[in-house]
């Protein structure tokens, strides 16, 4: 430790010196005029003498927090210098020598180009020196200061904040003087291009356009013609300007800027959300008066992510420091397309919607196996109901409540999942309006939030009750109590119906707000919202914590039944029954699974989807849809169609649609099938018998049947 800190105080000491022994150290990375030089050894001194006045002398033992202290110190040294160097460059324009002008244009240059310097206060100097070298039109300098320009549209969109009146002006004057540089200029960097074209004598248009490569500008990619190109026609932006020349005597000159970003033209009314370029395009007319501009532009945006919704032709108002829509309208609704009556600073202001993926229609699998739940949840539902005098009312009424929110729940799914939003194929309007935003929410659409709140309290109460059907069976299977607590059927119904009332309400009220639903739900389909905006799981979306995180405690609980149950209950061996009554093994598997779908531990599948790998993500989407969609159908097989008294009951419905009797001549007495009794009859026959009995054995009419 003492060796490392030992170094970096030798490194710091020798930096020190170097910036502080001597003011010309800095010279070596960027050469300063000689004018300068009194200035910047000045500075340099003044910072220096502060800085050894903080450091330790003598040779003591440097901590852990000097050595931050002397790095702050550094910092803040090379930060000062570099701002005292924009700054006297700014002083030194004053003088018109061109050597000189030209110096300070290429040492701004390269200072600009420091992405990490270029500060509010930094940005300020800057433009202000660019603009300056501009206004003086030297040849040798307006290459470099339109590279300044080019490089402060890369500073961070943070440091240009407007609400720095003095950034505002001096950006504000950067642009006029770069319309007016345009008449005479050609210049090409890659966030500017200024080009012009002098008229001819019959020429009453002019045309401009550029494509971008890789996100910059280049020439060989910047058309400027007297009429339209047809090489312009994959071209990202497009301008024509239609003149009348104003005097004979003269040609009329247009100069074009054109802005690869709207960073210096920062609005306060049209907020940004989405990461797309926002090309500016500048005309300037000279002995000439507009008679109209057009506007044509290709943006380039992901439209995997995000589609184009509606746009507004504008130009920048320098009064008002914003975008106005004065005097320019739209001309086509699919294509991006402007005509305005004057010259200016014009931009087209786009408001885009995200591109959701709405959920297809169900599929084959979906449709057949919740078709099958809802039929097979009615059946168990009525035959419950109707059988409820042959068991326990608290054994009826906790089934049927699992049934009745499960069969719900299917048929609002089947009916209101989609979302109407996705046959919404609004096209733009035909208004020329500036927008509050580039993002342009979805249709509020109430039904779509209404059944998504419906989903979310069935689908609750469902697991709900799976739960309060656990701790019925362990009361009634393990600790064998008898008889049920009174009011207990009552105090089930209050939790079964009533605690997802609360999960639901509390999950509205901290998450839906007026014109925002996408707090709550998803707009893909109407069901929880999971996804932030920037399409990312996040835990503050209620699908987490108000629905998986819920049916994770859930599932937990009927879990931990379910192994006692079936351990202690199920598969657990009876020594003293004898071998013909000990249970065999398919009733055992078939006892299982009875208790494992009725406590919904098939929804365990669900939670396997989110393991972040393809081929065991689709197995698990797979499995999980076959069982839960199926999950009613189950229940009706295993607790409706295999009870005796359904059976029973069927058996007996079709006894009345039985075919007629057929006789078979016999030479001895008359036998009948299931029963047997004695009639006397002229023929001997085989004849069905009028009323049934479970187990009955077969034997000759003079005997009567016995029961096993």
């Amino acid at each position: 430790m003492k060796l490392a800190e030992t170094i970096t105080g030798l490194a710091i000491m020798t930096l020190t010196s170097l910036l502080c022994g001597n003011p010309y150290a800095l010279e070596t990375t960027v050469d300063i005029c000689k004018p300068g030089k009194e200035i910047q050894r000045e500075t340099t001194s003044r910072y220096c003498v502060q800085f050894m006045g903080s450091s330790v002398a003598g040779g003591r033992e440097q901590t852990g927090g000097d050595l931050k202290n002397r790095n702050r110190h550094i910092k803040r040294l090379e930060e000062r210098i570099y701002v005292e160097k924009l700054k006297s460059n700014t002083n030194i324009l004053s003088q018109n020598n061109s050597e000189i002008i030209s110096s300070i244009a290429n040492n701004t240059q390269i200072l600009t180009s420091v992405l990490e310097k270029l500060t509010i206060e930094n940005i300020s100097c800057a433009a202000n020196i660019a603009e300056q070298i501009l206004k003086k039109n030297s040849k040798t300098a307006t290459v470099p200061a339109v590279a300044i320009v080019s490089q402060l549209l890369d500073a961070r969109v943070s440091e240009l904040n407007f609400a720095n009146e003095t950034l505002t002006n001096i950006t504000a004057g950067l642009t006029k003087t770069l319309q007016n540089f345009s008449l005479n200029g050609s210049v090409v960097q890659p966030n500017i291009a200024v080009r012009n074209i002098l008229l001819k004598p019959n020429s009453t248009t002019a045309f401009f356009s550029a494509q971008t490569v890789s996100g910059s500008l280049q020439s060989e990619n910047i058309c400027v013609a007297e009429n339209y190109s047809n090489d312009a026609n994959n071209a990202e932006i497009q301008i024509l300007v239609n003149v009348t020349k104003n005097s004979s005597s003269g040609n009329g000159r247009i100069g074009f800027v054109l802005y690869q970003n709207d960073k210096f033209f920062q609005s306060k009314n049209y907020k940004t959300h989405f990461n797309h370029t926002k090309q500016v395009i500048s005309g300037n007319v000279d002995n000439a008066t507009v008679n109209y501009v057009e506007i044509a532009l290709k943006p380039k945006y992901n439209k995997m992510e995000i589609l184009l919704h509606d746009y507004a032709c504008v130009f920048w108002d320098y009064d008002a420091n914003d975008w106005n829509t004065t005097g320019c309208t739209k001309k086509g609704e699919k294509k991006l397309r402007c005509s305005c009556n004057h010259t200016t600073n014009f931009a087209v202001l786009m408001s885009f919607r995200i591109n959701y993926k709405y959920a297809k229609p169900l599929e084959i699998v979906s449709n057949i196996g919740s078709g099958f739940s809802i039929a097979g949840l009615v059946i168990t539902i009525l035959f419950q109901i109707l059988t409820r005098k042959t068991r326990k009312f608290s054994v009826t009424w906790m089934l049927v409540s699992l049934c009745t929110s499960m069969l719900i729940f299917n048929i609002i799914f089947i009916f209101g999942i989609d979302n109407p939003n996705a046959n919404n194929t609004r096209n733009s309007s035909k208004t020329n309006t500036v927008m509050a935003s580039d993002c342009e929410d979805p249709p509020e659409n109430p039904l779509c939030t209404a059944v998504a709140v419906l989903l979310h309290y069935f689908l609750l109460a469902t697991f709900m009750w799976t739960a309060l059907n656990s701790a019925h069976l362990y009361l009634l299977l393990l600790k064998t109590l008898r008889p049920i607590p009174g009011h207990f059927t009552l105090i089930m119904s209050i939790i079964g119906w009533g605690v997802p009332a609360v999960v639901v309400a509390i999950t509205l009220g901290a998450t839906y707000r007026k014109g925002k639903p996408l707090n709550y739900r998803q707009e893909e389909f109407c069901w929880l919202a999971v996804l932030d905006d920037k399409g990312k799981v996040s835990t503050k979306k209620p699908m987490i914590w108000a629905f998986l995180l819920v049916v994770a405690v859930i599932l937990l609980f009927n879990i931990i039944i379910f192994v006692k149950i079936t351990v202690l209950v199920m598969w657990k061996e009876n020594t003293n029954l004898t071998s013909n009554k000990k249970k065999s093994f398919t009733t055992k598997i078939l006892g299982t699974l009875s208790v494992a779908v009725v406590l919904g531990i098939t929804w365990v599948l669900g939670y396997m989807m989110l393991i972040n790998q393809e081929t065991t993500n689709f197995v698990f989407s797979i499995l999980f849809c076959i069982f839960n969609a199926t999950q009613g159908l189950q229940i009706c097989i295993l607790y409706t169609f295999r009870s005796p008294i359904f059976k029973k009951k069927v058996t007996e419905m079709f006894s009345f649609v039985s075919l007629p009797d057929i006789p078979i001549y016999l030479h001895s007495k008359t036998y009948y099938l299931l029963k047997f009794r004695s009639k006397k009859n002229i023929y001997e026959t085989f004849k069905p018998s009028e009323t049934f009995s479970e187990e009955t054995s077969f034997s000759s009419n003079d005997q009567t049947p016995t029961k096993n």
